[in-house]
């Protein structure tokens, strides 16, 4: 069964887009996954821990038959691959991969929450995420995610770095 999926994408170390891109084109060569749609990558003051660089930041959209715990190892994967410490919380980072949704459900395990539990709050996540999909929301919730986003407080820390469109999108990422 096919799975649609939103993952969001973050760097701040080294060369942010070209760990955005490899990240990317890893996701790609997996048989179980099938990029349907990127958002541009916008460039972000960092969150929670702010005595660090600035990041790139962006949301992909995924067709897939992993299980939401598959997929879950295989992003965890691609992080140790491409060298991910996690030194702190909140700390600098070569990639982070996050599920934000998976299709239309509810999942709270200990290793993994569904939709991501602090997605509500950081627009560095909506902003990319809403240029792919205007009409999502949340499950279990009758508040659309843009009137969410009108509610969040730090929109101007979430600067478009690198717009992309439509066709040459994935042009973009091929390695």
């Amino acid at each position: 069964m096919k799975n649609n999926a939103f993952l969001s994408l973050g760097s701040n170390m080294g060369i942010r887009e070209e760990f955005l891109k490899h990240a990317i084109s890893r996701l790609h060569q997996s048989p179980n996954i099938e990029v349907t749609a990127l958002s541009s990558i916008y460039e972000t003051d960092p969150v929670g821990y702010t005595d660090q660089g600035l990041f790139l930041n962006m949301v992909v959209r995924i067709s897939t038959t992993l299980s939401p715990l598959e997929l879950l190892k295989l992003c965890l994967d691609v992080e140790k691959e491409m060298g991910r410490i996690r030194e702190f919380k909140w700390g600098p980072r070569v990639i982070d991969l996050d599920i934000l949704l998976y299709n239309k459900e509810n999942i709270e395990m200990e290793a993994l929450h569904i939709p991501h539990p602090r997605m509500r709050e950081r627009a560095f996540v909506l902003v990319p995420l809403l240029e792919i999909d205007r009409s999502l929301v949340l499950p279990n919730s009758d508040t659309p995610l843009v009137e969410v986003l009108d509610e969040i407080p730090d929109k101007e820390g979430v600067r478009l770095w690198k717009q992309i469109n439509g066709e040459d999108a994935f042009a973009l990422f091929e390695s």
